[in-house]
């Protein structure tokens, strides 16, 4: 018996989010006795790079080499990944929350009889039946939700949990699945992806700018920031409808809702539906001219000042730090 994981990867790279997950199912098979830790990777990507997958946890990856499924079509996905399930003799599934591991979860949920619990942030409490800690209510509140079904599936998120890096390296195999047209109804027919050094939904480090700034022209300031520190840069959504921004960029509820480890806002007031999009991160800094900005009740540190006398200092000291 084994626990399953279902990786994501994109550019070549598994997504640390998906390595998360598998340092996830690393301490629920300790815990429970489940077995080796299994992952699944589905498309065209390197064998090295499957193998560091490993270092998260895992003893082996199963990679379905098809170039039909490099396109996350959902269910051929789940198709896959349920092939892969039951070659494991597996009874628990777990992935990475994310727009296609909610999508591809809520097939297997059906396909595989499973309970599925979402937005995980700890391992199940199981001495006395299956309890799962989730988030809710965007970040603001926990559930805990049982699991009475004999398969199940975790969808876990991100940063909820340390990634692992001491594990050696896994074997890959080839997994051959079975896949017909049905699975392939359904067609992406273009994908339009969001550009930037640092894509926004996978940024450990978010560099966000608001109407404080006072124009796209000063925008620059931003992004040294955010170079200097290896960061994805967002907006809040007044920024975005006024066109200073990318709506990509767009942090919010009605927007990217982000969970890095580091989140620094410039000149944004800390509106709720902004931080109903961030109140996930790890440490959220806030730089505001205003003592009185909402932010600043949310911020681990806060700084009052002019943006534009702190953030190019800011920049300046980071570079002869980092």
């Amino acid at each position: 018996m084994s626990v399953l994981v279902y990786i994501e990867h994109a550019d070549g790279k598994v997504k640390k989010t998906s390595l998360e997950a598998v340092s996830f199912a690393s301490a629920l098979a300790a815990q429970t006795g489940e077995g080796e830790v299994v992952a699944i990777a589905l498309g065209t990507v390197d064998s090295p790079e499957l193998a560091s997958v490993g270092k998260a946890g895992a003893s082996k990856v199963l990679h379905a080499d098809d170039v039909r499924l490099n396109d996350g079509v959902i269910q051929a996905h789940a198709s896959a990944v349920a092939q892969a399930f039951a070659s494991v003799g597996a009874k628990t599934l777990v992935l990475a929350k994310s727009s296609l591991g909610d999508a591809v979860a809520a097939r297997l949920a059906i396909k595989l009889s499973a309970g599925m619990v979402s937005n995980v942030v700890e391992l199940p409490k199981t001495s006395g039946g299956y309890l799962v800690k989730r988030s809710i209510y965007t970040g603001k509140a926990f559930a805990e939700s049982e699991i009475t079904t004999e398969n199940k599936i975790l969808a876990v998120k991100k940063n909820a949990v340390d990634l692992k890096t001491d594990g050696a390296g896994a074997s890959v195999e080839k997994l051959s699945v079975a896949l017909s047209d049905s699975d392939f109804a359904s067609k992406i027919t273009s994908t339009e992806r969001a550009t930037g050094e640092v894509l926004l939904p996978e940024a450990d480090i978010v560099v966000s700018g608001g109407r404080g700034m006072k124009g796209p022209e000063n925008w620059g300031m931003i992004e040294d920031l955010a170079r200097v520190l290896g960061a994805a840069t967002g907006c809040s959504k007044p920024v975005s409808d006024i066109g200073w921004r990318p709506h990509h960029e767009h942090v919010g509820q009605t927007g990217v809702k982000v969970a890095p480890s580091l989140y620094i806002a410039i000149g944004i007031s800390g509106a709720i539906q902004h931080l109903a999009g961030v109140n996930s991160s790890k440490c959220i800094v806030v730089i505001n001219k205003d003592p009185e900005a909402p932010f600043f009740k949310a911020a681990d540190y806060g700084i009052v000042g002019d943006a534009f006398e702190v953030v190019p200092k800011l920049t300046e000291a980071l570079k002869a730090e980092l």
